[in-house]
């Protein structure tokens, strides 16, 4: 009776041990899996953030310039113009710091000045003449300011996949004169 016990014993340890091998190599296949959703989870939140900074750097942008009196929008070398996109890109409006978020230039950023058409009921670009927002002209003030930016690039990193990199977009419409 106890040889029969023995060789019951040795034909279950074969198994038991194939078992073990088995949870190992399925293991060995999901680590690389998990380790990929782990790390495109990070950088896809990293990509996230730095779109929310950017937006907000924009928003910060056109609520400045929007409370500003005596801005000419046709002019982009206009003092006032030049201090806000210092001030949305460093946080002062001399550009004494660094930028907010890395990779930023003033030429990314693009302003735009509109105007209410009471006749066709829709918003129309500003023109620099006396009958746009031209105010050195005796132009009227616009009634929007748009901001946005152009041309910043973000390179994720998915590993184990080529991405390439593509343009962050974020752009903002304030009501000039308010907030």
């Amino acid at each position: 009776m106890n040889c029969l016990r023995l060789n019951h014993h040795r034909v279950n340890r074969p198994q038991t041990s194939r078992r073990r091998g088995g949870a190992l190599l399925e293991a060995a296949l999901l680590v690389p899996v998990i380790l990929a959703l782990l790390i495109g989870t990070v950088e896809l939140g990293r990509v996230i953030y730095t779109y929310y900074m950017l937006q907000k750097v924009v928003l910060n942008m056109a609520r400045y310039v929007g409370t500003q009196q005596g801005v000419n929008f046709c002019d982009g070398q206009d003092p006032t113009m030049q201090s806000s996109i210092n001030y949305a890109l460093t946080g002062t409006s001399d550009s004494s710091e660094n930028p907010i978020v890395p990779g930023l230039t003033p030429s990314m950023f693009q302003v735009r000045a509109e105007q209410y058409d009471p006749t066709t009921g829709q918003l129309n670009v500003c023109d620099c003449s006396a009958t746009g927002c031209d105010t050195s002209q005796g132009g009227l003030p616009p009634d929007f300011i748009v901001v946005s930016l152009n041309g910043y690039q973000v390179h994720p990193l998915f590993w184990g996949f080529a991405v390439d990199p593509f343009q962050l977009r974020p752009g903002v419409r304030v009501p000039y004169g308010g907030t």
